[in-house]
């Protein structure tokens, strides 16, 4: 199976300040295993949160974000997912999701996408639990 996978930032934030789950999940889509998606919004968000909450430098945010555009799908949302979520950044990870045909939506998003399961079929997953459903399918 090819995996489709929408990073929220959340989860890119995570495995860039820090080792685990999270970066090992990243490493998956660097290397080709699975497919990383991604959009304009996502990107925007973590460049803002490399500079804000870990310290980079505008230069050094940007530096990194470019190279997760060299290796995800860039994906073209248009705002068309609305009223889903509470909070309205969530909506254009959604719709990244659905225009990008993804298979799963990774995310350590606690009070509002995780309790959501899935969305539009697409199951919503943590780090944790999507490196065990890659793991089981290798085997």
């Amino acid at each position: 199976m090819r995996y489709r996978v929408v990073f929220d930032s959340n989860v890119i934030i995570s495995a860039i300040g820090w080792a685990g789950k999270p970066r090992d999940c990243l490493v998956l889509a660097r290397i080709g295993v699975v497919q990383g998606l991604t959009c304009q919004h996502i990107l925007e968000e973590v460049r803002q949160k490399l500079i804000e909450k870990l310290g980079f430098s505008d230069a050094e945010a940007t530096k990194l974000v470019e190279e997760l555009a060299n290796f995800m799908e860039m994906i073209k949302t248009t705002g068309s997912v609305q009223g889903i979520c509470r909070d309205p950044k969530d909506a254009e990870v959604l719709e990244c999701a659905l225009l990008g045909e993804a298979t799963h939506i990774l995310t350590g998003d606690r009070k509002h996408l995780l309790p959501m399961k899935r969305f539009e079929g697409i199951p919503i997953v943590s780090p944790a639990e999507f490196l065990r459903i890659v793991e089981n399918n290798l085997e």
